[in-house]
């Protein structure tokens, strides 16, 4: 009996639309960091199309919420640790089309009640 369930292998290939964020280096960590749950979240997107189940549906929307909730405005002192506005403000857009794309890629996963 194995203990643990194991590692599902994905196919690794070049992904197009990782956003323009990704593609940008950032001057402080904080903002490297934001930009690599940005990354995760735009291959888990990758993922989801390619293989629509209701369980790559929810970490991709697992991961877009968290994505978003990194972008939220932060309150002093903490000010510096953030995106700049344009930017953040871009990727805030994006995480609203990613939210869209779930409700579409759900609404096709589930049967149609006759």
């Amino acid at each position: 009996m194995q203990a643990t369930i194991p590692h599902r292998r994905i196919k690794h290939r070049p992904i197009k639309a990782l956003s323009k964020a990704v593609a940008t280096r950032a001057k402080n960590p904080v903002a490297e960091e934001i930009f690599a749950f940005i990354a995760m979240r735009d291959l888990l997107l990758a993922e989801a199309e390619e293989e629509t189940t209701e369980a790559t549906l929810h970490r991709l929307w697992m991961a877009n919420e968290f994505a978003e909730r990194c972008l939220d405005p932060a309150r002093p002192p903490y000010d510096s640790q953030m995106l700049p506005a344009s930017e953040a403000s871009r990727e805030r857009q994006r995480c609203k089309t990613i939210k869209q794309r779930i409700a579409t890629l759900r609404a096709a996963l589930r049967p149609r009640a006759a």
